[in-house]
């Protein structure tokens, strides 16, 4: 194995149509994050990232994206964004985790939304349902199955968009748009989520909105950012906004502004954007880790993602044990609890009141 590091923009067309053919042969890799797409668009911004090309012989069997920070900590790139990581590689190639960290100049790489089947899976890790929207028998198949299994929810979000129209007008889905003033909309409405429910709100950081902002102006036949909105007459109450494959679409930053609440947006706007997917030709919807009360609704399948670490032997691998294990195995046991997921949450739910309240 020989590896060969490049800053993104270092990657020529060869390189980056072999990375394509290697995702799109491989169905667990079939994930707008691992396209190379994002990791270039990304790396825009962030002058950390980099690639390793992995090599066996003269071919080109690998590819490993992520972010190099102090001490040689690896990270995924855009860590803390991302619903899918990992390294995108040939069928049977073996890779050697250890060798392949020494040779990327990292002490450690950590990870929390592994995909399967990595030659980065520690022999330690914890793996977490990632919740999907299985479309690949089309969208009647699956509102059947909503009718079967959440029955209630289904009848009870079409009952509450009907009521929506009475009251606010006839209801509008803007599929893949590519207007901007709906996007920054959504930004603010997401913002305003995050500070309400005590979570950091992530587009504080200005280069998180440029990273979207290019996102939603890339439109290939591999890879997009995709907008949607849904309105009631003219009024903007939910959206989405994620990335997609051919055949794969994320789920991202959702939103709804919340003087609609009573009227379920959330699930109304999920259920019209898995119509519009379908018809498009999108497969699956990836909502991606994390115990949400619409996942649970919504979802008809599900992948499995893994959270840990892979170390060298040395003494900065020690410091990160120190400073990051135990504050993950403390929280991975706060989301699998019940009870303690949902105290956690009305602690920070009553922190982004008071926070709001102060800043008002």
């Amino acid at each position: 194995m020989r590896v060969s590091l490049a800053h993104p923009r270092e990657l020529g067309a060869p390189e980056l149509n072999r990375w394509r053919t290697l995702q799109e042969a491989h169905a667990g890799f079939d994930n707008p994050f691992l396209s190379p797409e994002f990791t270039l668009t990304v790396g825009e911004l962030r002058d950390l990232v980099r690639v390793a090309v992995i090599y066996d012989g003269a071919d080109i069997v690998g590819f490993f994206p992520f972010e190099r920070h102090p001490l040689g900590i690896g990270k995924p790139v855009a860590a803390g964004l991302t619903d899918a990581q990992g390294l995108v590689h040939a069928k049977d190639v073996e890779i050697d985790p250890h060798r392949l960290l020494r040779l990327c100049g990292l002490s450690v790489y950590e990870f929390d939304h592994l995909v399967a089947g990595q030659p980065m899976l520690a022999a330690r890790h914890e793996t977490h349902p990632s919740p999907i929207i299985d479309l690949r028998d089309g969208y009647e198949t699956y509102t059947a199955f909503l009718r079967e299994h959440s029955g209630k929810t289904y009848k009870t979000t079409l009952a509450k968009q009907r009521k929506l129209e009475r009251d606010a007008g006839r209801i509008r889905h803007d599929y893949a748009t590519s207007d901007v003033e709906p996007l920054h909309t959504l930004i603010g409405w997401k913002a305003e989520q995050y500070r309400r429910t005590g979570r950091t709100d992530r587009f504080a950081h200005r280069w998180i909105v440029e990273l979207v902002e290019r996102l939603q102006a890339t439109d290939t036949e591999h890879f997009a950012g995709v907008l949607d909105m849904v309105y009631a007459g003219d009024v903007p109450i939910a959206g989405h906004f994620g990335l997609r494959t051919r055949t794969t679409l994320v789920g991202w930053f959702p939103a709804y502004d919340t003087a609609y609440a009573k009227y379920s947006p959330g699930l109304i706007h999920h259920l019209a954007m898995a119509e519009r997917a379908a018809e498009s030709g999108i497969q699956v919807i990836d909502m991606g880790r994390g115990q949400k009360e619409y996942k649970d609704k919504l979802k008809n399948g599900e992948y499995e993602v893994a959270e840990g670490r892979v170390a060298t032997v040395r003494p900065a691998a020690g410091v990160h044990w120190l400073m990051r294990v135990p504050v993950r195995k403390t929280r991975a046991t706060v989301l699998a609890n019940p009870v303690l997921h949902r105290t956690a949450d009305r602690v920070l739910k009553t922190f982004g009141r008071l926070r709001t309240a102060l800043q008002s």
